[in-house]
């Protein structure tokens, strides 16, 4: 072990943060560009563009889960997390190189349509993200004691990762989202191939806390499937929907009706619900304490996601004036505001603020303030300036989002399980981004006023701000 890791130096926790980093930027080039790189280059449909946004989840579903329960049981190249966070990030240096040449790719495979390798190269891409997300974040719990020290390595990581989301949209903006592409694909292959070399992971992780997982409805602690269902219990409409939604989007059929999608909202709402009435024990790890965090969590990726998919689409009818390049600037800057106001709060405002009223409370309330900002967009989101103005308020709830409920769940999950747990944890941001795919993605196609996607979203963060408020702190 290195010195500067066995004292937690400064530089330490930049240093763990690099991997997750990578995962981000990477991220950041597909929210900036692959919208765009569809609606434009390619001229899909708003319905095709959020089919190809489908394969992200779906991969997420099947990558994260499954690395998460085998990185917490394996042990090779001299890492449990390791061996993933480097093959996910050449991987995605690979996908991204691919998201401009899709034609090209197309044509040599001889294949007709471009949707289809958009979809597949989509699908690598974040199939190689989720492959190596979940380790680089739970590479940070295995490294770093409970408590203080632990949020401030995930805070270090957003602050970090949120800096060079910044950077990647101010290259988008400045530039244009090609050279963001290019440039991109270089970072996160040295971001992912070079710090896990100088991380020493523990051989041994805590299994302390089993016993007190094993209580109540918790009838074992191992990764069975009945298990891992009970605990996503809340998430159980989220799952049906969508495979009831993938099955008709895969089979051609359109319907007309939103019956489905209202039995759907019935039934989570009620799942969500009960999750939230569950008792838990602060201080002991459990399902019930883990089902909370993950009913409130899952609304706020519904609005963020709705934002991610269909800024560009609001943009194009609000701003009809702009050519395909200044529109991509455009929706480079909101991007780069929001995740500019991502990077600095973490370290600065929420971890201070965290350990003066707690991690929950200091949560809730920054979602709270990205209510008001969807509530302000909608209203008033005209002109780029207004846009980029609200998407600071926004970027408040942003910043928390991917730093806080980290710091969170590490804390509710037994810690020899951090994998799994983590990536059951991703199942309550990519369930809620498949209904954005599948079913709202279908609405806002039909609704005459694109600005529908602000109150979708404000919706879902006001519901996200009251379900977090419901969740025990530490």
């Amino acid at each position: 072990m290195l010195a500067f890791q066995k004292n937690k130096t400064a530089a330490f926790f930049a240093l763990i943060s690099l991997p997750s980093t990578a995962m981000g930027f990477a991220l950041s080039i597909q929210i900036s560009a692959l919208s765009w790189i569809l609606v434009t280059q390619y001229k899909l449909d708003i319905h095709d563009v959020g089919l190809v946004w489908a394969a992200g989840p779906l991969a997420g579903i099947i990558g994260q889960v499954l690395i998460g329960v085998i990185s917490d049981r394996v042990w090779f190249w001299n890492g449990r997390r390791r061996p993933f966070i480097l093959v996910g990030g050449v991987l995605a240096a690979l996908m991204l190189l691919a998201l401009p040449h899709l034609d090209v790719i197309s044509a040599g495979m001889g294949i007709g349509g471009i949707l289809g390798v958009a979809i597949a190269v989509a699908l690598t891409l974040d199939l190689a993200i989720n492959v190596s997300f979940n380790p680089t974040r739970s590479i940070i719990a295995d490294v770093t004691d409970d408590g203080d020290e632990r949020t401030k390595g995930y805070t270090w990581m957003q602050t970090i990762s949120g800096t060079f989301g910044v950077a990647a949209y101010a290259v988008g903006a400045l530039w244009n989202n090609y050279v963001l592409i290019y440039a991109g694909a270089v970072i996160v292959l040295l971001f992912s191939i070079i710090p896990p070399l100088f991380v020493t992971e523990p051989r041994e992780l805590d299994a302390s806390a089993d016993a007190s997982v094993n209580r109540g409805d918790d009838p074992g602690n191992d990764d069975s499937l009945r298990n891992m269902l009970l605990a996503i219990r809340p998430l159980w409409a989220f799952l049906v929907y969508d495979i009831y939604a993938m099955g008709l989007r895969l089979a051609g059929i359109e319907v007309e009706h939103y019956y489905a999608e209202i039995v759907c909202g019935i039934a989570t709402v009620g799942l969500m619900a009960q999750a939230l009435a569950e008792k838990e024990v602060a201080g002991r790890p459990g399902r019930a304490a883990f089902r909370k965090v993950i009913a409130a969590h899952s609304f706020s990726w519904v609005g963020i996601q709705t934002t991610f998919v269909f800024l560009v689409v609001y943009l194009q009818q609000a701003l009809p004036q702009l050519s395909d390049i200044d529109l991509g600037r455009v929706g480079s800057t909101s991007f780069l505001v929001l995740n500019a106001v991502g990077a600095l709060l973490p370290a600065f405002v929420l971890m201070p603020m965290a350990k003066r009223i707690g991690r929950i409370r200091t949560h809730a309330i920054s979602l709270a303030f990205m209510t008001a900002g969807y509530v302000g967009l909608y209203f008033y989101g005209a002109t780029p300036g207004q846009v980029y103005l609200l998407m600071a308020v926004v970027g408040i709830g942003w910043a928390s989002i991917v730093s806080l409920p980290f710091a969170i769940v590490s804390q509710k999950v037994n810690q020899a399980r951090m994998g799994l747990y983590m990536g059951l944890f991703n199942l309550s941001v990519v369930l809620p981004q498949l209904i954005v795919s599948l079913g709202i993605a279908l609405f806002v196609s039909r609704a005459p006023d694109k600005g529908v996607i602000f109150q979708i979203s404000a919706a879902s963060l006001a519901l996200s701000a009251f379900a977090w408020s419901l969740v025990k702190e530490e």
